[in-house]
């Protein structure tokens, strides 16, 4: 598994949804607004407590996430 130190998970935060460094923006938020065109420096213009490394661990993240699968065990 991947080491992603600036992504962090807290079930009382934000819905438990993964957010970088303990702050109020989740990993989605971001992949969302590239993927709506916004550039990096449009995002760290909108959230200046945000880093450029935030946003490459966020992919990232969001990347390796979607490689992941879930496989239903059968039970007995």
């Amino acid at each position: 598994m991947p080491t992603f130190d600036r992504i962090t998970l807290n079930p009382m935060q934000m819905g438990g949804r993964p957010c970088v460094r303990g702050l109020r923006v989740t990993v989605s938020l971001i992949v969302g607004m590239l993927g709506a065109g916004r550039s990096r420096a449009d995002i760290l213009k909108a959230y200046p407590y945000l880093e450029d490394e935030d946003i490459s661990q966020a992919l990232a993240y969001a990347a390796w996430r979607l490689e992941e699968r879930e496989v239903e065990l059968a039970t007995a």
